[in-house]
């Protein structure tokens, strides 16, 4: 295996160890994969920075939805340094979130993916994208 392929195949294994700690509810397994200064683009919001940043997000998101993750596909750059994964997420909506509909433990299926940068090999970027208002539509029906 060449030095390309090990660092593709860190990258991955770097991905999928997150995903696989998010689905296990394992904030900490999650936090540990990220370097400090990790940058979270928020899906048609700002980015964050920080790991401490990181860690507040995953408890505004626990408050208010349960979620995992199937069908997880995962690719990454020759060098590694470039990751981007596809997933379905399955979730329920249990608490109300601020400025979103009530919350009445209503079920969503939506498909979602998410765009990486690696560094030193922990994550130091993660941009997240799906269809907000398909969201919305699903909760709200």
């Amino acid at each position: 295996m060449s030095n390309d392929d090990s660092s593709r195949q860190q990258a991955i294994a770097l991905v999928r160890g997150y995903y696989d700690a998010f689905n296990r509810g394992d904030w900490a397994g999650m936090l540990e994969r990220l370097s400090d200064d990790v940058a979270h683009d928020l899906n048609q919001g700002a980015r964050e920075v920080g790991r401490q940043a990181f860690a507040v997000f995953l408890q505004r998101m626990e408050a208010s939805y349960h979620e995992q993750l199937r069908d997880v596909v995962v690719m990454a750059s020759e060098d590694g340094l470039r990751v981007a994964a596809e997933y379905v997420v399955h979730g329920q909506y249990h608490h109300t979130d601020d400025g979103l509909p009530p919350a009445q433990g209503q079920r969503y299926v939506l498909p979602g993916g998410a765009f990486f940068d690696v560094r030193d090999g922990r994550i130091s970027r993660v941009s997240n994208y799906y269809n907000l208002q398909d969201w919305i539509t699903q909760v709200s029906a």
